[in-house]
């Protein structure tokens, strides 16, 4: 459960853990105006299962000790004789927002995590002092958090308590002694030019409907990452179906197809969408943007049609992309080492 250590020190510990609760619940439920304030009805045995190490008389009575500190106002009979706890927060209601003669219920909603997202230094400082977790440590899991949680695109009301939850079972893991078995653990896989997903995480994605081509073009691109980070995670095939995932789900759904195949306009320019899905390939947006007169040149004195020009302009950027950036122990080449015309009409990143 989180609470505020500062807060605790100012109303008691167990003061501190039923305002919280109250807090949490409350965020998801309804409201009436009444007296200049909102007033809350929680049935007592869902407090009794958030708060199971308390009995109803623990519950009264630290609910008392919150009203004479006035903390909150309670406008029902005692909990060890009464099935509901009707209360109030000590804030009264701004009359420019919600006037007193008209009380209208609220409701607070629950959001999806956002792209930008980051914890809060109450939450590092506690996961710090309660837990002994360096900050460093939360942070690193930042990403892995939000990648997980975009991915299912649930809404929560506590993000924070989330995150929570995740660092300290990142970190219980990473400090779990090693148990000594009969057999030994396989090392994870070097990160190299030749590493490749193994079977189950390509069996996996083949279940998930990925096409094998667009797994194959963005191992390059998930080994140049991680080469470039200076370590990677022991979990290589599970993040690489995480990546993939992802990756697939915005190609899907932003490479749009038009029923007719048109040809090539001398200022086409790719959609936003086409650069989202080169942010989460780590392909630079300058990158692509100096391929593509180049790109419209070849494609108009070609006169060939396309049905998708986002997806052609898309495969040309990540072929060019892995050619330019290949992780292997021959020296690499300039993509200028051949003629325009001979990096155009290698149409094997097209196939």
């Amino acid at each position: 459960m989180v609470f505020s250590p500062a807060l605790a020190a100012t109303i008691g510990l167990e003061e501190a853990i039923l305002l919280q609760q109250l807090d949490t619940l409350t965020q998801h439920s309804t409201s009436q105006a009444r007296r200049g304030f909102e007033w809350f009805t929680l049935p007592r045995q869902q407090l009794l299962n958030h708060c199971g190490f308390w009995t109803p008389a623990d519950l009264h009575r630290i609910s008392r000790n919150l009203v004479e500190k006035a903390v909150i106002l309670i406008d029902s009979p005692p909990l060890h004789s009464n099935d509901e706890l009707v209360f109030a927060f000590n804030q009264p209601i701004q009359q420019s927002i919600q006037p007193p003669s008209t009380p209208q219920p609220t409701l607070r909603r629950a959001q999806t995590l956002r792209n930008n997202w980051s914890p809060s230094e109450d939450i590092l400082q506690l996961l710090q002092l309660n837990h002994a977790i360096p900050r460093q440590f939360a942070l690193d899991q930042l990403e892995d958090f939000i990648l997980y949680w975009r991915e299912r695109d649930e809404p929560s009301h506590a993000w924070e308590n989330k995150f929570r939850t995740h660092v300290i079972g990142q970190w219980r893991r990473q400090q779990a002694p090693k148990t000594a078995t009969n057999f030994e653990v396989d090392q994870p896989a070097r990160l190299d030019s030749n590493w490749r997903p193994n079977a189950d995480a390509l069996e996996i994605l083949n279940r998930n409907g990925v096409d094998p081509d667009f797994v194959n073009e963005a191992i390059p691109e998930f080994v140049l990452y991680w080469k470039e980070r200076g370590s990677h995670p022991k979990e290589l095939n599970s993040r690489f179906i995480q990546h993939i995932r992802l990756q697939w789900a915005r190609y899907t759904s932003a490479i749009k197809h038009s029923t007719e195949p048109t040809r090539i306009t001398p200022d086409w320019t790719p959609s936003s969408d086409v650069y989202d899905i080169l942010t989460l390939s780590h392909i630079d947006a300058t990158f692509a943007n100096d391929l593509l007169p180049e790109f419209i040149v070849f494609w108009r004195d070609s006169n060939q049609l396309q049905t998708s020009w986002n997806s052609k302009f898309l495969q040309h950027v990540k072929y060019h992309w892995a050619k330019q950036h290949q992780l292997t122990n021959e020296a690499t080449s300039s993509t200028r080492g051949r003629s325009l015309s001979e990096d155009l009409s290698d149409t094997s990143w097209a196939q």
